[in-house]
């Protein structure tokens, strides 16, 4: 038995989720989003509510029960409040920026790094060092900022690159004589 599948997830007020054909949409104040559903993963809606239950007692349908519900529960938390990632970027001149649609970097490369946003994305720069990512689907927000991470690594002898807000760098102690 999955602890995480066996949870109904609940819809909060001004939540609506409909099936498709394959497709579970949920619709809400923050857009619609939707879902491939799985052959072996059976949604049920009711009661404001949606229960996620393996179609069959096969390996594949048990094992992807869980990871099915916390997706749906990711469409419902989407539609509602949204999801955001904060990069902190530490180094001497490293910093960021936004032109228009695009974010530009200066993190010590011979050229400026030019990142396009996608259109159902937000991203803010509150300050040169700070870069905040939001919006509704949470595998887009965090592929987005995997990718302006992927630019500069936090090394761990001096701590320089870009980080997540909250992520602990492993520091490690230089060259002795």
């Amino acid at each position: 038995m999955s602890r995480i599948g066996k949870r109904p997830i609940e819809m909060p007020a001004g939540v609506t989720a409909s099936t498709e054909g394959r497709t579970l949409a949920v619709k809400g104040p923050k857009g619609t989003l939707q879902l491939q559903m799985l052959e072996d993963i059976s949604y049920e809606i009711a009661d404001g509510s949606i229960s996620v239950q393996p179609a069959n007692d096969t390996k594949r349908a048990r094992s992807f029960w869980g990871m099915q519900r916390s997706m749906v529960q990711n469409l419902v938390t989407g539609v509602t409040e949204g999801f955001t990632k904060t990069l902190e970027i530490t180094g001497v001149g490293y910093r960021a920026a936004m032109q228009g649609k695009n974010l530009r970097l200066q993190l010590g490369y011979s050229h400026d790094v030019n990142i396009e946003v996608p259109a159902d994305l937000t991203v803010a720069t509150p300050d040169p060092t700070t870069v905040v990512i939001t919006g509704n689907d949470r595998q887009r927000v965090g592929q987005l900022a995997a990718e302006i991470r992927r630019w500069r690594k936090p090394e761990p002898y001096k701590g320089k690159g870009i980080k997540y807000r909250g992520e602990y760098i492993f520091r490690k102690e230089g060259k002795k004589k």
